[in-house]
């Protein structure tokens, strides 16, 4: 059934946790589906029950039956089975599982959303974020602020609408936002959070799939944040930790190369 979904339209399945919530999305549809049906079989039930022809008076006293009842009642039931049997255990588990950095490695990244670009910020080998400011905020050469005379901030690295992840590991994603509220959404990844200024909002997954070659997977905002609210759209790529570790060094060259030429 997934498969028959994926292929109506949904995004592929690149996520340790995507399967779940493939599966809730599917048991929704079933009783979207069921309901559509029902209720349109009592409306047209309806219809030729109390046509005017069969009914030429009104009945003022109206039906007695409970039929009715039970049927929202019924409706009611289903839905709490969704919410209590399937959403909020889901939910509970991937917030209580959140990865512990001391116990295994993961990828951390911080996600700096802006009117209109997604501002992608790594910490480097030390794994500890250089010092960032508002005051050294520019939106042409520094966007997240970074302080670069702090010690922790000579390895890290910043891009602007473009993350990359190892696959196999998991992705902690701590979202802050410079301006409004924003959504930071990764289809492939089944990722989906809100993003409010002045707070810093972890989410995470496990990358389980890479990209291929020819697709390009965005980042999405999915809140409607301003007149350029269609253009923001970011590339995320999952790759292996080789090419991932190439790309770093790469990254780092560069920025290491532009600092000196401003220092000239």
């Amino acid at each position: 059934m997934l498969e028959l979904f994926h292929k109506m339209g949904m995004p592929v399945d690149a996520s340790k946790h995507g399967h779940a919530l493939d599966a809730l999305i599917v048991y929704i549809h079933w009783i979207m589906l069921i309901l559509f049906v029902g209720w349109g079989l009592f409306y047209i039930y309806s219809i030729c029950r109390f046509r005017a022809g069969k009914n030429p008076k009104a009945d003022h006293e109206g039906t007695k039956s409970h039929a009715s009842s039970y049927v929202e009642l019924t409706v009611i039931v289903l839905e709490v089975i969704l919410l209590v049997g399937f959403s909020i255990p889901l939910w509970a588990h991937h917030v209580d599982n959140f990865p512990d950095p001391d116990a295994e490695e993961i990828t951390d990244v911080r996600v700096v959303a802006q009117q209109f670009v997604w501002n992608i910020h790594y910490p480097g080998e030390d794994g500890v974020y250089g010092e960032t400011r508002s005051d050294l905020v520019d939106p042409e050469t520094n966007p997240i602020g970074l302080n670069s005379e702090d010690p922790h901030a000579m390895d890290d690295i910043w891009t602007i609408n473009d993350m990359r992840m190892p696959v196999d590991k998991p992705v902690v994603a701590r979202l802050t936002s410079l301006d409004v509220i924003h959504c930071f959404n990764l289809p492939q990844m089944r990722v989906k959070q809100d993003i409010f200024p002045g707070m810093e909002i972890p989410t995470w997954f496990v990358p389980v799939m890479e990209t291929p070659e020819d697709a390009v997977w965005q980042i999405a905002c999915a809140q409607l944040c301003g007149v350029g609210h269609y253009r923001m759209a970011g590339r995320y790529y999952v790759v292996s930790q080789e090419d991932f570790d190439t790309w770093y060094e790469e990254r780092h060259a560069e920025m290491a190369a532009e600092a000196e030429a401003d220092d000239w």
